[in-house]
């Protein structure tokens, strides 16, 4: 597969195969520079394509705490 920009979803799937098929490719030959170009593609069609909103920071930080197990302090008031 010569490596081209991805346009639509058939594209994409085709060159998500075609890492698949690549997966473990040595760097620096011909099958692993053709694996980057590929996944460099995916991922600017993806960028584009499939937006993912910014977090809110606060949500973010509970969450991480709950994944943590860490429970808010909260001195007792006097």
């Amino acid at each position: 597969m010569k490596p081209k920009l991805i346009k639509n979803k058939t594209e994409l799937k085709k060159a998500l195969n075609r890492i698949d098929e690549l997966w473990g490719a040595k760097r620096n030959t011909e099958k692993g520079d053709e694996l980057d170009v590929l996944m460099l593609l995916v991922e600017r069609y993806e960028e584009e394509h499939y937006l993912i909103p910014p977090s809110d920071p606060i949500e973010a930080i509970k969450f991480l705490m709950e994944q943590n197990s860490i429970v808010p302090f909260a001195p007792n008031i006097v």
